[in-house]
């Protein structure tokens, strides 16, 4: 004898008001900026006093390691709710996305060392700053615009 099987009803998940979603992401990449921040910021020091680097090269190999460390940690951390459909866009935009980030770095930082022939440490590490910052919010809008999508319904 069959009996009829209802359906299960579905479990809620107790929903988190929207603001306080909006603060908990932008804290925890604030956090992760905040330690790609410290590994571009000494990487690059550490490049141009110790091993004599170019300004405009001290910034790229950090900052290339940085990106790898924010792309872990913001996909498994920050954005871990949001969508990855495995298929490797989401990698290769948000690679495109630090390469931006990188260039908008690099502007700051060959300006302030090229175009105003300021070669001190304390102007390197100042446009090594607004670099950091003006990528930093591209890096942020982007990313939830392009990388880390909302998840489906």
């Amino acid at each position: 004898m069959s009996t009829i099987q209802r359906p299960r009803p579905a479990k809620t998940v107790p929903s988190v008001p929207a603001y306080r979603a909006f603060l908990r992401e932008l804290a925890t990449f604030g956090f992760v900026g905040f330690v790609g921040t410290l590994i571009t910021f000494f990487g690059a020091n550490l490049m141009r006093a110790w091993l004599g680097g170019s300004p405009v090269i001290s910034v790229v190999v950090p900052t290339v390691l940085s990106t790898l460390t924010s792309y872990l940690a913001n996909r498994f951390w920050t954005f871990r709710h949001r969508d990855s459909d495995g298929s490797g866009r989401e990698v290769v935009t948000f690679f495109a996305l630090n390469g931006v980030g990188l260039l908008i770095q690099v502007l700051c930082t060959g300006f302030t060392y090229y175009t105003l022939g300021l070669h001190g440490s304390v102007a390197y590490n100042a446009a090594l700053l607004a670099g950091l910052g003006l990528g930093s919010a591209f890096r942020y809008w982007s990313y939830k615009k392009w990388v880390f999508t909302p998840a489906a319904a």
